[in-house]
């Protein structure tokens, strides 16, 4: 779907868009009118049949992405000044444009549109409308005067409905249709698709003239300073248009797209705040879709683990996710045969019932952590993991791993299993030669923990630095949402360590420039959340550390 419009091809089509609609007495006499302004997604969308399927709109002034200079080192700065450069240069290494002297004085945003296939659509070019907002007519005329010497297309006009509509066909046999409505110029692959679009300007419905997509789009997610928004606003017919005009994509069961139908809309967006890259979604789901009610996670489980915790994934009720999947697979071959895979790996591994002894007890919150350790049989490795789950159901989870330890003893006759306390706490561990393997025990009546060697005692003493108290975790995920589903979270300042190590060994140590990109994130926080019963949302920070000037 966007393999015609992608790489050098974007700028190249705006710019030659330029000349175009500069080219006519018309144009002239337009460009010469008053100033334009820099556009919005609302405005933008005012101008998009209301047929779209979804819109994306990227912001083009310095104010919201000159944010980002507050953060990341100078070797970092220096090394993303460089790469967006090197990227302009490439798009535009046909020609003789210069992107900060040429196209950013009048660029006011841009809205990329996709559109159904029209019913006259000749071959695949790509259903898209983009939408160009002209914030400086003067600007952008000069920049024309000065690339009409050199454009090289074949130019014919025709007018729709007294608007002058411009195909361009370059050399390389590339063929797209343009005009200018207003303060925005627009361009499409399809003449139909910008015909449409002309219709719109004339008062045909537009995308924004549905209530809900104009609300979503002025709304927006909620991020400040936003470089880019996208509202999609039908989820499952993006998919499978992205499916039937994309050869390699996989085909998609039918299963599959009716649970994407599932998805009334979802509005997106990217801004820069204090703490740095910050995504918002929300995703308005079909009210028939909802089965069951979503409640928050406890969160307490977060202050089980250390501050050392360099990474962890939160959630809570397992066994209903289990039991959802189980019902669904009624009706879905596919979801069937991944569920029965389960089932049989789980009978011929452990000689377990996945449903009851493994899901069926794990119905509270839980925590998966991967934890800085250089202690015991970790030494060589940095890191361990522990799980720790909450469940109303001990009996089931205590037989369940007492069968674990008979089978493993039965299959590993180097292993030992002891009993040992720590402080008030009975714990069972599994040893080989060189110390304790795996331990788990209770923390309290409903809460199992399991962790690797060293961390048994870790987790077993109530850490006297928890996780949900540390710098780190305030600033990486601090600031996201607090009643949520469970969390994500990364710390990059103890993964890079780790990273280095193993890269080193292995012979392959990470670039300089790639260490110097990841050295200026702090972490990855992500959280999922219901607004409500047919709300749902994600944010994900990418938490990046300040610039040292």
């Amino acid at each position: 779907m966007t393999e015609r419009i992608s790489g050098k091809k974007t700028p190249l089509l705006v710019a030659a868009a330029a000349v175009v609609a500069a080219g006519s007495v018309a144009g002239y006499l337009y460009f010469k009118g008053l100033p334009g302004k820099s556009s919005t997604p609302l405005e933008s969308a005012k101008l998009v049949p209301d047929e779209a399927l979804m819109t994306a709109f990227v912001a083009t002034d310095s104010q919201s992405w000159s944010k980002l200079k507050q953060f990341g080192s100078p070797e970092a700065q220096k090394l993303v000044t460089q790469g967006l450069q090197n990227f302009q240069a490439q798009m535009l290494a046909d020609s003789n444009i210069n992107y900060e002297k040429d196209l950013k004085p009048w660029i006011g945003g841009v809205m990329f549109a996709i559109m159904p296939s029209p019913e006259k659509a000749v071959g695949k070019e790509p259903n898209l409308l983009m939408v160009v907002g002209i914030q400086n007519k003067l600007k952008a005329l000069e920049f024309s005067n000065r690339l009409k010497a050199q454009e090289k297309a074949k130019i014919e006009e025709k007018q729709y409905k007294g608007i002058t509509v411009s195909n361009v066909k370059e050399e390389n046999g590339t063929n797209y249709h343009t005009t200018v409505l207003g303060d925005h110029l627009l361009l499409a692959f399809q003449p139909e698709i910008l015909e449409n679009a002309i219709d719109t300007f004339k008062g045909e419905p537009s995308f924004a003239s549905k209530g809900e997509v104009a609300t979503g789009l002025e709304k927006g997610a909620g991020v400040q300073n936003p470089i880019a928004q996208v509202y999609v606003s039908d989820w499952a017919s993006v998919v499978k248009q992205y499916a039937t005009n994309s050869p390699n994509a996989p085909q998609l069961p039918a299963t599959t797209l009716k649970q994407l139908e599932q998805v009334k809309s979802v509005v997106m967006g990217l801004g820069v705040d204090n703490e740095g890259l910050r995504l918002k979604a929300d995703a308005q789901m079909n009210p028939q879709a909802i089965t069951q009610e979503f409640k928050p996670a406890p969160g307490t489980v977060v202050s089980e683990f250390p501050a050392e915790t360099m990474a962890l994934v939160t959630g809570h009720k397992i066994s209903e996710y289990w039991s959802q999947m189980v019902a669904q697979s009624k009706n879905s071959p596919e979801i069937k045969a991944s569920v029965d895979q389960v089932r049989q790996s789980v009978k011929n591994t452990v000689n377990l019932d996945a449903d009851k002894e493994i899901f069926g007890w794990m119905d509270g919150e839980f925590g998966l952590g991967v934890i800085s350790s250089n202690q015991g049989i970790l030494a060589q490795f940095g890191f361990g993991s522990a799980l720790v789950v909450e469940t109303g159901d001990r009996k089931t989870a205590e037989s369940t791993f007492n069968k674990l330890g008979v089978l493993v003893k039965q299959n590993l006759p180097f292993l030992s299993i002891d009993q040992r306390k720590i402080g008030d706490k009975e714990i069972t561990e599994w040893k080989i030669p060189q110390g304790a393997l795996l331990g788990y025990g209770w923390l309290d009546d409903n809460s199992l923990f399991v962790a690797l060697g060293p961390l048994v005692d870790v987790i077993a003493n109530k850490p006297a630095n928890p996780l949900d108290t540390s710098p780190s975790f305030k600033a990486i995920a601090g600031s996201l949402p607090k009643s949520n589903q469970g969390y994500f979270y990364l710390d990059m300042d103890r993964v890079m360590p780790v990273v280095n190590n193993f890269t080193e060994q292995s012979g392959k140590p990470i670039s300089p420039e790639a260490s110097a990109i990841l050295n200026s994130m702090r972490g990855v926080g992500v959280t999922a959340a219901w607004e409500n019963k047919t709300t749902n949302q994600l944010e994900m920070l990418f938490s990046l550390k300040r610039s040292s000037k």
